[in-house]
């Protein structure tokens, strides 16, 4: 397997990879090649692309509002190649969607270059496919989870007494964050004792709006902005945390569900997101992302054994979202489109 993609390291950083040859990353061959502007605009990308959409027998897209888009459907047509297209949530909408008429005519170029057979749609949940299908109804889609690490051990910090609330995530408007942060409001009228991470970064403007609403909230003792977590940094807060909170408008997965679970940490999740499995795993609450439902929510799972509901999260992520399983699902899919 080959990837070709660029040397991006989020807005303004790049990595330190060489950018001019491929190289050996976990068993892939994978090309970086150097970007121009924000993350994807790459002239070396688009000189090479060719070559590679010839080599490959089957071509894996993934995002749809970037750069590589409109030239990797165009070489695939041309060259007659089936494409398996990850939207990652892109194509689904919520009231605050911005853009929305660039978006559609994006899309409407989308389908004039795009092959007209063997083209499917990779969603990561069944909500992510109606939604996506309802901006290109004429392709199939099908649903495959992402996959999650579940680690083989854990290592848990006892609590001092306070409920330990976690938010990890981009802090975005579609996120919900202000609405957890009213929440807390509501809850901290009743109980004190808690507090909460949010752990994650933003456009700088935004991140100084939630900052100034933790203030007025009179928030401020409880809320704690942590800032990016990878690695260690993310074990140490689900070590720490007793309940991850995702309380999004709309997510396409939710990945930090599932990792949340597989630290045997439980989670309230709001009804964008797709993960009405909270309630039947009994693992977490599955709830309206408005403030009271929140509040009613980070009230309700005090009470309930988190213990007892972390290692059936685990459980679960365990059974139905292991790597091995869902990857066997996707190479299945690649042999299926090649053979079409």
């Amino acid at each position: 397997m080959r990837v070709l993609t660029t040397d991006t390291d989020g807005l303004g950083r790049t990595l330190g990879v060489a950018n001019d040859r491929e190289v050996q990353v976990d068993g892939l061959r994978v090309r970086y090649c150097h970007k121009r502007l924000r993350h994807s605009v790459s002239p070396a990308l688009l000189r090479v692309l060719p070559s590679y959409i010839q080599w490959a027998n089957v071509v894996h897209l993934t995002a749809v509002y970037s750069f590589p888009t409109f030239p990797t459907l165009f070489f695939c047509r041309l060259f007659n190649k089936p494409v398996v297209w990850s939207p990652r949530g892109a194509l689904q909408r919520w009231e605050g969607t911005s853009r929305v008429v660039r978006k559609w005519v994006w899309e409407s170029i989308c389908q004039k270059l795009a092959p007209t057979n063997n083209l499917v749609l990779h969603a990561t949940s069944q909500a992510e496919a109606d939604q996506s299908r309802k901006r290109f109804p004429r392709l199939r889609a099908v649903v495959i989870p992402n996959g999650v690490d579940v680690p083989q051990i854990l290592r848990r910090k006892a609590s001092n007494g306070r409920l330990r609330l976690l938010y990890l995530g981009r802090l975005h408007p579609i996120k919900g964050i202000e609405a957890l942060l009213e929440a807390c409001g509501i809850v901290g009228e009743l109980s004190p004792d808690w507090h909460l991470y949010i752990a994650g970064t933003g456009s700088p403007s935004y991140v100084d709006f939630l900052k100034t609403k933790v203030k007025e909230l009179g928030l401020s003792k409880q809320v704690e902005f942590v800032g990016e977590a990878f690695e260690e940094k993310k074990e140490a807060l689900f070590a720490q945390s007793d309940v991850a909170l995702v309380p999004s408008h709309i997510e396409n997965f939710g990945i930090v569900v599932a990792e949340s679970l597989a630290h045997a940490v439980p989670v309230i999740a709001s009804k964008g997101t797709p993960w009405i499995g909270l309630e039947t795993n009994r693992c977490g609450l599955w709830v309206d992302n408005d403030p009271e439902s929140l509040a009613t929510a980070i009230r309700k799972i005090r009470t309930l054994p988190l213990q007892e509901m972390g290692q059936r999260g685990r459980d679960w992520m365990e059974k139905d979202f292991s790597w091995e399983s869902l990857s066997g699902e996707m190479l299945a899919l690649y042999r299926e489109c090649v053979r079409s």
